[in-house]
């Protein structure tokens, strides 16, 4: 799936409810279901809402297929450290960044600058 392809399905969730471990738009997301639902790609259910293992997610990221990223590009996958222990992952759109604010209870897309410091990015092979 292109980048341009990504933002896209993530741009059609925005406004989907906030819900943990929430899959699908029509019942609600979170960082992870967004993350997958984007990209298209099953991801996994039991994990902690506050782990801050990147290591974890970082396995995780490797074993749905996507390859670490240099450099930014719309429909990366990204990785934020948004507080101490905190992890939490979003759809790059070229312009900000869509993700799953649990403050706000939606889906929303932010601009640029990113809110948080990236520590990981990911994106689909090209074939």
């Amino acid at each position: 799936m292109s980048g341009a392809a990504v933002v896209a399905r993530a741009r059609a969730a925005l406004g989907a409810r906030f819900r943990a471990r929430g899959r699908r738009p029509e019942q609600g997301l979170d960082c992870v279901g967004l993350a997958g639902w984007a990209h298209g790609v099953a991801v996994p259910g039991g994990y902690a809402m506050r782990s801050g293992d990147a290591a974890r997610v970082r396995a995780a990221v490797a074993a749905i297929g996507l390859i670490e990223a240099e450099g930014r590009a719309p429909g990366d996958l990204v990785l934020l450290a948004s507080g101490p222990g905190q992890l939490h992952l979003g759809i790059d759109s070229g312009t900000g960044l869509i993700h799953a604010d649990a403050v706000l209870r939606r889906v929303v897309e932010r601009p640029d600058p990113l809110p948080w410091p990236v520590i990981g990015r990911w994106r689909q092979q090209e074939k």
